[in-house]
């Protein structure tokens, strides 16, 4: 087995991103994952969160896009532009934006096809899909019924099960409250905390609810154009002035700012 380094499991270093030879998304984006956290990865539309996500996870070829510079590290070894299938056996998993469920599938089947990659024998496929149904306690209530048909929420249930059942060291999000209401927003992240405790998985979680993803979290990145432009612990960030005023929308004064009254340049010119 290869050996982690300096106990990151991930280990992004000054990657660039290009999609069709021309067009550049990531300019020199480095983050670390260290293994049992919980990295939050926060920004706003088009900032380059869930191109980072398709880097790591080996995504990024059906989209025409390449890791150009840098390199990616997972469990110490280099996994930089190696394909999804390869990466997700190397035990990094990701959850992608939308769900993305097989609709007419079962519940019961979305989940067993997450073991497709596994050779740790049937006991231990067994096991995990008896743990998923304990962790997502409402699937077992629609375990026959077409995914198509479940709400929102049993879809990103579903979704982040599917995962799971892989038994990745790392499990990657991708804006999971994206469209859901905020009991089950709760209820989810909930959920991804009690994964990373009792499954011993290492989560990086990509939101744009900064809040609570701040609340889960260790240690968070933001990014923004491309680049990240701070970083720090969850606990630092959410009493950093600036990330509440641009990012929570509370200002000074108790209120909230909409992200189209705050300037974009002001945001650079502090934390460039």
């Amino acid at each position: 087995m290869t050996q982690k380094t300096n106990g990151n499991l991930l280990e992004v270093n000054n990657i660039e991103v290009v999609y069709n030879d021309i067009i550049q998304v990531l300019r020199g984006v480095s983050l670390h994952v260290p293994e049992g956290h919980i990295v939050a990865l926060l920004g706003t539309n088009g900032a380059g969160k869930t191109t980072t996500l398709r880097a790591i996870s080996g995504l990024l070829k059906p989209e025409n896009g390449i890791v150009r510079d840098g390199y990616i590290k997972f469990r110490g070894e280099d996994i930089t532009n190696v394909l999804g299938t390869e990466v997700v056996k190397r035990g990094a998993v990701m959850v992608p934006e939308g769900r993305r469920v097989f609709k007419h599938l079962t519940v019961d089947e979305n989940i067993r096809v997450g073991s497709i990659t596994r050779k740790d024998g049937l006991q231990h496929i067994k096991k995990d899909h008896e743990l998923m149904y304990k962790h997502f306690p409402r699937l077992s209530n629609v375990s026959n019924r077409l995914a198509g048909y479940c709400s929102g929420g049993e879809q990103q249930m579903i979704a982040i099960a599917r995962a799971l059942m892989a038994a990745p060291k790392m499990l990657m999000l991708d804006e999971p409250s994206l469209g859901l209401a905020p009991l089950l927003v709760k209820e989810i992240f909930e959920n991804v905390v009690l994964i990373n405790q009792d499954m011993q998985t290492t989560i990086l979680v990509v939101e744009q609810n900064a809040k609570i993803a701040l609340e889960i979290s260790n240690y968070a990145y933001i990014m923004e154009s491309g680049k990240i432009v701070l970083e720090g612990s969850s606990s630092e960030l959410r009493n950093n002035p600036d990330v509440k005023e641009f990012y929570m929308g509370i200002t000074q004064g108790g209120g909230r700012k909409s992200f189209k009254q705050v300037k974009s340049y002001k945001r650079r010119k502090r934390w460039m």
